[in-house]
């Protein structure tokens, strides 16, 4: 039985020929590596994150180290790779598995040993439409933080912006905050949106409104939108600009589709563990989790029941890390 989420979908992929590709984020000094495909190559003239086929008889650690050392000179430790994601994507003429995984500590100065450009790039420079469509997930999860902050119960308006002023502090620049805020009005939340993003922009955090598909062009500044199931099951396209985050909350593979086909940017998905406010309510567990964030193409955030130190458990499944409300509200 398969143990991690790339392993599960390896296993699946076997049986449908799909070419298990090891793919590098490579940073150094907050900077990620990036190279040029040959034009003569698939999708060739797009830019890429460095890798190569997984060959028999191989790990993906393995493969990554050997392919990274013949295109680019660099040398990686293996047990210094930490998971990113995996994604399986069909160009329709070509069906491949990007086995995603980090580096920080790569040695030496990279070059194109294959002839290929290769430079340094900030994560928040790299556009969709200059890679191949498989590595766009990549680009999200790399710009998205390992912790998505909810906000908890707020029935004032007032008292909850006093209280996300008390708890932003402390918060690192580039944080993302969901406010969330289901027993106020429309009035009451968008005065409260409006001043909450004031607030964040202050600390260096961006503001992710919850609810309703219109918040974005009522709440001036907001950086996305995240909705509940019962909105997304509503919608039939994406309801916000390719400028903004998209997130969805799910508990199910079809709901996980149905957000993939509304180009959501990241899921939700739980709850994993029971929780305080659900006591007796068991989660859907560790494998289940696993089993789905193995089968989506977007960044997975594990909610319910869980902190930043179950971080590198989520990570491990294939997740892009933890959201919730009490390790920071």
């Amino acid at each position: 039985m398969p143990n991690t989420a790339a392993e599960a979908i390896v296993a699946t992929s076997q049986t449908q020929k799909t070419v298990h590709v090891a793919v590098g984020v490579i940073v150094r000094n907050g900077r990620v590596l990036i190279a040029r495909r040959p034009d003569s190559a698939h999708q060739g003239g797009l830019l890429e994150f460095p890798g190569g086929k997984v060959e028999s008889g191989e790990s993906v650690q393995q493969a990554l180290c050997r392919e990274i050392a013949e295109e680019t000179g660099l040398v990686l430790s293996e047990d210094a790779l930490e998971p990113v994601i995996g994604i399986r994507h069909d160009y329709g003429d070509k069906c491949v598995f990007l086995d995603v995984w980090l580096s920080r500590s790569a040695r030496g100065e990279p070059e194109g040993k294959e002839g290929q450009p290769v430079g340094w790039f900030e994560p928040d420079a790299l556009r969709d439409e200059d890679f191949p469509a498989a590595n766009r997930p990549i680009i999200r999860a790399l710009q998205l933080p390992r912790q998505l902050a909810i906000t908890g119960d707020i029935p004032d308006a007032i008292k909850g912006l006093e209280r996300l002023e008390r708890a932003l502090v402390g918060r690192s620049e580039g944080s993302l905050v969901v406010l969330r805020a289901p027993h106020l009005d429309q009035p009451q939340y968008r005065w409260l949106a409006t001043e909450a993003v004031r607030l964040c922009r202050d600390a260096g955090v961006g503001l992710i409104v919850h609810g309703a598909e219109t918040l974005c062009e009522e709440v001036d500044g907001a950086r996305g939108l995240q909705v509940p199931w019962r909105v997304a099951s509503q919608l039939t396209e994406r309801p916000v600009g390719a400028d903004l985050w998209f997130g969805v909350s799910c508990h199910t593979s079809e709901q996980l589709r149905h957000a993939e086909r509304l180009g959501a940017d990241y899921v939700l998905l739980g709850n994993v563990l029971e929780t305080l406010s659900h006591p007796g309510q068991p989660g859907m567990g560790w494998e289940r989790f696993r089993a789905l964030a193995a089968d989506a193409k977007v960044p997975v955030y594990a909610i319910g029941g869980l902190g930043p130190e179950q971080e590198p458990e989520v990570t491990a499944r294939g997740g892009q890390g933890v959201a919730g409300i009490r390790f920071w509200w």
